[in-house]
């Protein structure tokens, strides 16, 4: 039996509670902004979610349009999760300014140790400028202490990815954090020295542009 709940207004921001507002389900699609995951990684990433739930939330999220499901072919032959396409344009705005807010609220990491997640978010994620991706279509994956994280900048967005990555990016989830956040200018210039790109030189420079990255 179904859990969700209706508010039973006709106003955008109750509408859009319908779909977005229970438990789980933005935590479910900020997992899937780092590219197609499989039930299991998502399980995984979701401590204290039981399968049943995520199994439904997962189908409530595709019958919305926002995920979608595919089978791999052979040799890999498993199910993976990703954004639609639709997702990548009305929610990923969402997450980021979730982050945002949240950040107040976030405890302080400072040299602390921080995940790989919370490195792509404060990294990467709050770092994209639209304005300065104008132009810009390169598809990226970031190494962030293990995890790998892919998507195309497409048109002044994000997008899934798409292919081989133009540009590459490996980095420590500390490092990134402290890129975008450290105390001081110093503590953050530290930290983006530590992030390696790698790819054609010119795409480099455009995605840092991008993501607010440079020196």
């Amino acid at each position: 039996m179904s859990s969700r709940r209706n508010y039973n207004q006709n106003c955008p921001i109750a509408r859009g509670l319908d779909v977005l507002g229970e438990r789980w389900t933005l935590l479910i699609l900020r997992e899937l902004v780092g590219g197609a995951r499989r039930y299991g990684d998502l399980r995984d990433e979701l401590p204290g979610i039981a399968t049943n739930l995520l199994a439904e939330r997962l189908k409530e999220l595709q019958d919305a349009g926002l995920v979608e499901r595919a089978d791999l072919p052979a040799p890999i032959g498993r199910t993976v999760y990703t954004l639609s396409d639709m997702g990548w344009q009305r929610v990923l705005p969402i997450l980021q300014s979730f982050a945002w807010f949240g950040l107040d609220h976030l405890d302080p990491i400072g040299d602390g140790p921080a995940s790989p997640l919370n490195g792509f978010l404060a990294g990467i994620l709050l770092g994209f400028n639209p304005r300065n991706a104008a132009g810009l279509e390169a598809t990226c994956r970031v190494e962030i202490d293990g995890r790998r994280f892919e998507f195309t900048v497409t048109e002044g967005r994000l997008a899934a990815g798409r292919g081989e990555p133009a540009v590459t990016v490996t980095a420590a989830a500390a490092d990134l954090v402290n890129a975008r956040l450290g105390s001081t200018d110093a503590k953050r210039r530290a930290a983006l020295r530590r992030v390696d790109f790698g790819g054609d030189p010119e795409a480099v420079d455009a995605v840092r542009q991008a993501f607010s990255l440079c020196a």
